[in-house]
């Protein structure tokens, strides 16, 4: 049964997880399908480590890392509370379907509690229905704050 650990950004087995784990979830589909940078396979570590309000997850089995969710708090201005937003999760192919993304969103959740947030946020594709299922079975929505004027969308603009 894979367990779930805080990341310790300075071992450098937790580091190379962290990085293989968000390369192999980068390059698929539902990331973009292009790998990260060099600079970001080289600096992630260290500029996650750099940011105290961001927490990694790993789920490791048989000792080997085989999912994340890298979560990072915000504030919620309507509650004057923190929030969590699990701004990734991801669980590396072959072991897909064995409940190891739930069991990161438990913990999230654990966590979430323990900081006193008043919600968990993420985002989700539209098209990616595998994760919609997960999400809606763990009490995720879609967020709005009255019908008429509709759901919330993520919009960005790169810089």
């Amino acid at each position: 049964m894979p367990s779930i650990v805080a990341a310790d950004f300075d071992n450098p087995v937790h580091a190379a997880a962290i990085v293989a784990l968000l390369d192999e979830y980068a390059s698929g589909p539902t990331g973009g399908n292009r790998p990260l940078s060099p600079f970001a396979r080289n600096e992630l570590a260290s500029q996650l480590r750099a940011r105290p309000t961001i927490h990694v997850l790993l789920a490791v089995a048989d000792e080997r890392a085989v999912g994340l969710a890298i979560c990072i708090e915000g504030f919620s201005t309507f509650a004057c509370k923190p929030l969590l937003n699990i701004h990734d999760l991801a669980v590396t192919q072959d072991f897909r379907g064995r409940g190891i993304g739930r069991m990161l969103l438990e913990e999230a959740e654990a966590r979430a509690r323990e900081l006193g947030c008043c919600k968990l946020t993420l985002e989700v594709l539209g098209g990616n229905d595998n994760a919609q299922r997960l999400y809606r079975s763990c009490g995720y929505a879609p967020y709005e704050l009255d019908p008429a004027v509709g759901k919330a969308m993520l919009w960005q603009r790169v810089l």
